[in-house]
């Protein structure tokens, strides 16, 4: 029983083929296309307002020479929400509650931030592993933990979003393990039990999009350090 319970994190396969493919390519199609018309729908409509309000959000603390992240920035919002809110189906897999792929987002994305700040201004991007007015002997033990919490950044984002994916998962399957099993034996208690689980999926839904926004912020915030 406690395996099969991390069971729904394993990489789906069929007939040997990963499927993790697929399941990174599915939310691309279901996003409605633009159309050449004048008034678009309903959708749309919605879709392009939340696009525009996220990205004027995100780049309100940029400079404008941050303001061509917009569009990979944007996009990642969009595509780590949407992977997130199609965990959350029966019988789906969250590619997100993988930690190599939510590496294989953060360390790409920390590493050119980093090389954009030594490219650009690389005093103010050394400048920031020796806060100001440090006492002569720290000077070498603040280098060594600054460098450290440097390196640190993209681990934490990718261990931040699996972290808080995976233990909701589990959370959710183990409510609704004891609400299937308490319903022959004790019906309130089960009924009761079925509430939580009700209200725990809807904070779910909540830390999913949550988790997309945090890693999207943070990655600007590394960005605006060195811009």
């Amino acid at each position: 029983m406690t395996l099969s319970f991390f069971d729904q994190f394993m990489s789906p396969v069929f007939l040997g083929i990963p499927l993790m493919a697929l399941a990174l390519s599915l939310p691309w199609i279901l996003f409605p296309t633009p159309t050449d018309r004048w008034l678009n729908n309903r959708l749309l409509t919605l879709q392009g307002w939340f696009i525009n309000r996220f990205t004027q959000q995100l780049l309100l603390p940029l400079n404008p020479g941050g303001h061509k992240w917009a569009l990979i920035l944007t996009s990642l919002m969009l595509f780590l929400i949407t992977i997130n809110m199609l965990g959350l189906l029966p019988y789906t897999f969250t590619p997100t509650t993988q930690l190599s792929l939510n590496m294989g987002l953060a360390v790409p994305l920390w590493l050119a931030t980093v090389i954009i700040g030594m490219r650009t201004q690389p005093t103010a991007a050394l400048g920031h592993l020796l806060p100001e007015g440090t006492p002569g002997p720290l000077i070498p033990v603040l280098i060594i933990i600054e460098t450290i919490s440097l390196f640190i950044r993209p681990l934490a984002l990718g261990v931040r979003l699996t972290a808080n994916l995976t233990a909701g998962h589990l959370l959710i399957q183990l409510i609704a393990t004891a609400a299937f099993v308490l319903l022959p034996l004790m019906p309130t208690v089960a009924i009761l039990t079925s509430i939580v689980l009700f209200l725990l999926t809807l904070l779910e839904v909540a830390v999913a999009m949550i988790q997309a926004y945090v890693f999207v912020l943070l990655m600007s915030l590394y960005l605006q350090e060195n811009v």
